[in-house]
């Protein structure tokens, strides 16, 4: 790229063409433009078709005497176009005088092709639209650095087009999803940002202060609680594509503020759930990917093979060698993991029995898993708002669709027992009154919908952000968020 201190002569040289082209009296800064085609369309268009208006950012120039070439580019596409200086001296004089690299132009004319075939749009008229003051980047260097790319998103989505392509993948995963799920009578609803309780998931929240009311409220960690006020209203099946925060490490899989899309249904329960779910990714890989085949790095995924179903129990026992069932409190569970020499990613000391069990799952487990595999059968004081099994009173009827490490879907029959849903919350609280600052807390608001009642409810879970890096063979999650969280330049 070019250096700052060339970016300024850059800027002084086009501000200086900028009043040039005011002096001349055009407008550098148009109000619109009405374009009859988008660039993809217009360069399918027939030989000989005439009046075509097309818009752009000005990728490359071409100058050879008194023939010039350039190429737009819009969202959908690029295309060249051609302007002869004897056809139309006074516009080809003032493009060549006024048009840098990187201005939005507006042509209208007619469809060619030059003498090597290329299909071309023939200038008779063309206008500004908008002056750039600062210089795109090289083009043969380009925009490569991935911080760059990441603060100035902008100029990597225009230089660089995997990227522009990566989000495109992205906005067609969503759309797909938020079909099926209509198709199968599921309503879009939405949620508090803003909340007085971080209810819905064990999560450190991000913590304000809202000067009118005179009361403390949290950026919310899941749409959970919400959602499920909304079924005990009357809906039969909701979801929400919701932008959740949660004040944690970051990592490539993991950020602040992330997009998770969770649906409740009514009347269901895990194990429909674990159903709809394989019908709904594997119709999102047909339909986003053209395969169940994918490759992520130098891994192999495969989709179409039959879904693993294991229980917590059994892989943390396969993988470690230690019976989670046989060990009832933190104490014991601890001294099994330190007479097994392992050792964990995480402080221990403020942890409860079912974050602890949590670690040991990620430490041990989770990380070798890599086909979709669904592993159901959750510790009960690791699941705070799932139901609890009816033949072991230990374990709740939950899942996690985990795919390549990542935890991808969090699933569960809900638990609709007030007052089991208390006794649940209390033992949270007062995990979190010993440090555990992701215990959730006593939620009675919550707790007053449950007490008028709920139908059987499951509920369910995906973070957008990392099944669209699985998709789009991304190593960072960061490469899939069009503006993620920077610290500030110094």
């Amino acid at each position: 790229m070019s250096s700052p201190l060339d970016d300024l002569d850059q800027r002084k040289v086009r501000i200086e063409k900028l009043n040039r082209i005011k002096e001349a009296g055009y407008k550098p800064y148009a109000e619109r433009f009405d374009r009859t085609h988008y660039l993809s369309t217009a360069c399918n268009l027939p030989i000989g078709t005439e009046n075509v208006k097309i818009a752009g950012r000005v990728m490359a120039l071409r100058k050879f005497g008194k023939l010039i070439f350039a190429t737009l580019q819009d969202y959908y596409g690029s295309m060249q176009i051609g302007l002869v200086g004897k056809e139309i001296p006074e516009k080809f004089e003032e493009f060549t005088k006024f048009v840098d690299l990187g201005d939005f132009i507006g042509c209208e004319g007619y469809i060619y092709t030059t003498q090597k075939g290329e299909i071309t749009l023939k200038v008779v008229q063309w206008t500004f639209l908008s002056k750039t003051l600062l210089p795109m980047p090289e083009k043969h260097s380009g925009l490569k650095n991935i911080e760059s790319c990441y603060r100035q998103r902008y100029l990597d989505l225009t230089m660089n087009k995997e990227t522009l392509n990566r989000f495109k993948k992205r906005i067609l995963l969503t759309k797909t999803i938020r079909r099926f799920l209509e198709e199968h009578d599921f309503e879009e609803i939405e949620t508090p940002v803003l909340q007085t309780k971080a209810s819905g998931a064990m999560a450190t929240p991000f913590m304000t202060h809202q000067r009118a009311l005179d009361i403390d409220l949290c950026l919310r960690i899941s749409p959970e609680t919400y959602l499920k006020r909304a079924i005990a209203g009357g809906f039969d099946r909701v979801y929400e594509f919701a932008r959740s925060f949660r004040n944690e490490g970051m990592d490539p899989s993991h950020l602040q503020d992330f997009t998770l899309l969770e649906y409740y249904c009514a009347y269901w329960n895990y194990e429909d759930n674990m159903n709809f779910t394989e019908k709904l990714v594997k119709h999102v890989l047909d339909k986003v990917h053209g395969s169940r085949i994918l490759n992520y790095g130098n891994t192999t995924i495969d989709f179409g093979q039959k879904w693993e179903r294991i229980s917590f129990r059994d892989l943390i026992l396969k993988d470690s060698g230690i019976d989670i069932e046989e060990l009832k409190t933190k104490e014991s569970l601890l001294q099994k993991i330190t007479e097994k020499g392992i050792k964990l990613d995480a402080a221990v000391d403020t942890l409860g029995r079912g974050n602890l069990i949590d670690q040991l799952y990620k430490k041990v487990s989770r990380p070798s898993i890599i086909n979709p595999t669904f592993v159901i059968k959750h510790p009960l004081d690791l699941s705070p708002l799932a139901r609890m099994n009816d033949d072991n009173e230990m374990i709740v009827d939950r899942f996690q669709l985990v795919i390549n490490g990542w935890e991808v879907v969090n699933a569960y029959s809900e638990l609709v027992d007030p007052l089991d849903q208390r006794q649940r919350l209390i033992s949270q609280s007062l995990a979190k009154a010993g440090g555990d600052v992701e215990a959730m807390e006593m939620d009675e608001d919550f707790l007053l919908c449950m007490e008028h009642g709920m139908p059987p409810i499951s509920g369910w879970g995906m973070g957008i952000d990392r099944f669209s890096a699985l998709l789009t063979n991304s190593e960072n999650l960061r490469d899939v968020v069009l503006f993620p969280l920077m610290k500030p330049e110094v």
